[in-house]
């Protein structure tokens, strides 16, 4: 009795690397929809800012929600923006020169702004009415804060190297704080139960920490390698952020020591802000890099790139648990970028319509109609689509089959002629079909059976055309190289002597042999970069 005839396995190209993207970096893709805005004057976008969470409710009743709105200080303008509708509602235009520090109080009804002439105004919202004007500093203020405890307090940090505190019913700082020798470039009020205490940071190298209620020397001080850019207090009140140069900082202001350094940016980190509740923290660097951090080993879980210098950045928060809706991003080109994240249904909604654009453009439009009819149809329910009919089941009676009479695949006319012997005939039938697993299979069989050679042999002008076009068309694939060059070298090999007397073949294996340098090249290029990454590992 003769053996059955079984069909060949099937052979299937191995899997690549997974790039299936983590939850983290999922969530900051749903920050999408970006709204793009130019600076009037094409000046630098310097501050991005929002109302601060109130220390309580005491201090500020009318801010139990959350005020709608942000601001984008650049060139001599200070921009109000809704955070639900990221319209521009109005511009405050009321300055000598650029402006710089803006702050908006927790309750959103009053902004402090100040300018590289050392002046200090302070705005009511509404009406864009000011409301006081300070002169003490000297030279450029660029930090202006709301206590988040007390509402008619205001901090401020200059060029003049001073930190001062001001109350708004008085015509002059009702502190001054001394000891940077350089410009101060950052600061702000520390939270929770150290709302007391002041943080500064300085172009002196130096970070400082100081007690509101009394002037004098630094409560404590830390020395860094390079000028501070940014500092931001986390919400523990224990710690500290603070960048200098490419490097970002954590201070432990309890110990009084640096507890870690986080070394990702290319560039000088320009910007430092909180997100999820304080439990991710973002920085914008001159590399044009946003860069997200988790809080407890300070790793980068998501990031992205910005086409200009990044000079300022702020995660806007919404609603009464503060979630996050907006990532604003100012550059160095006067480009401000406000990426919105997507809500359940509004990503349900995306998502269609990106298919549906996608078949519109592959012109599969009336297809995906279909579809869609069809899975609405669905989801109308069983009960509709099979109202009126009879399933009683009475005399019904069911039988299951067991799997022992299970049908045989079918035999291709190609695995037919493999058995039968005839691999040229084989080789065409899956040539001129575009069925990749009957092309692998195929061939994969002729290698085992030493066949490959008798299959590629005795082929004229027209025949020969496809193998060398398959060859052309999988060289580049890393998963079938091999057997590309094994049948490759065979055509070379049967067909060399003939070189020259063909157009159409010269000019296939020309194209090929352009394709293979390119690749060449490019491995060359790729293990180069490789020596290089390792060495800058190593050192």
């Amino acid at each position: 009795m003769a053996a059955p005839v079984l069909p060949l396995p099937q052979v299937q190209l191995p899997q690549l690397p997974s790039t299936r993207l983590t939850s983290e970096q999922l969530y900051w893709k749903t920050f999408k929809t970006p709204l793009l805005i130019s600076s009037p004057s094409n000046s630098p976008v310097n501050l991005i800012t929002q109302p601060a969470t109130p220390a309580s409710s005491s201090a500020f009743p009318s801010a139990a929600q959350p005020p709608d709105v942000f601001t984008v200080t650049t060139g001599v303008r200070v921009q109000i923006y809704s955070i639900r509708t990221r319209k521009l509602l109005r511009t405050i235009t009321r300055f000598d020169d650029t402006a710089r520090g803006t702050a908006v109080r927790p309750d959103g009804r009053i902004i402090a702004t100040g300018d590289d002439t050392g002046t200090i105004q302070v705005f009511d919202v509404s009406s864009r009415a000011i409301l006081k004007t300070w002169k003490d500093h000297k030279q450029p203020v660029w930090v202006t804060k709301f206590s988040p405890g007390d509402p008619t307090s205001v901090l401020s940090a200059s060029d003049d190297k001073t930190v001062r505190l001001w109350d708004l019913p008085s015509e002059h700082s009702v502190r001054t704080f001394l000891g940077h020798t350089d410009y101060v470039r950052s600061g702000g009020f520390m939270p929770g139960s150290m709302a007391s205490t002041i943080v500064s940071g300085s172009y002196d190298r130096t970070v400082r920490l100081w007690d509101s209620r009394v002037e004098g020397r630094a409560a404590m001080t830390f020395k860094m390698a390079a000028a501070i850019e940014a500092v931001l207090p986390m919400p523990s009140g224990t710690s500290v952020l603070a960048s200098a140069d490419n490097q970002i900082a954590v201070l432990d202001v309890v110990a009084g020591k640096p507890l870690h350094m986080i070394k990702s940016h290319q560039k000088t980190v320009t910007a430092l802000s909180l997100a999820t509740q304080g439990k991710r923290v973002i920085s914008g660097a001159l590399d044009g890099h946003m860069k997200v951090f988790e809080t407890t080993g300070w790793n980068v879980v998501a990031g992205s790139k910005y086409p200009s210098p990044i000079l300022s950045l702020h995660v806007i928060t919404s609603g009464v648990g503060r979630d996050d809706k907006h990532i604003a991003v100012g550059m160095q080109s006067g480009l401000l970028s406000v990426k919105t994240r997507l809500s359940g249904e509004q990503k349900v909604r995306e998502r269609e319509r990106q298919k549906e654009m996608q078949a519109l453009l592959e012109g599969n439009i009336d297809k995906y109609d279909k579809k869609i009819a069809k899975e609405k149809l669905r989801g109308r329910g069983w009960e509709k689509r099979f109202r009126g009919r009879d399933f009683t089941g009475e005399g019904v009676e069911i039988v299951i089959d067991g799997q022992d009479k299970k049908k045989r695949k079918r035999e291709q006319g190609w695995e037919h002629d493999l058995r039968k012997g005839r691999y040229s005939v084989a080789l065409d039938q899956v040539l001129s079909s575009t069925d990749q697993t009957a092309q692998l299979t195929l061939l994969t069989a002729l290698r085992h059976r030493s066949a490959l050679r008798a299959a590629l042999r005795g082929r004229d002008e027209v025949t020969l055309q496809p193998v060398l076009r398959w060859v052309y068309k999988h060289i580049t694939e890393p998963r079938m190289v091999g057997l590309c060059v094994e049948v490759a070298m065979n055509v070379l090999d049967l067909y060399s002597g003939h070189l020259g007397q063909s157009a159409q073949i010269d000019g296939q294996v020309e194209k090929l042999h352009r394709r293979v340098r390119e690749e060449v090249e490019r491995a060359q290029q790729a293990w180069q970069t490789k020596g290089m990454l390792e060495m800058l590992k190593v050192s």
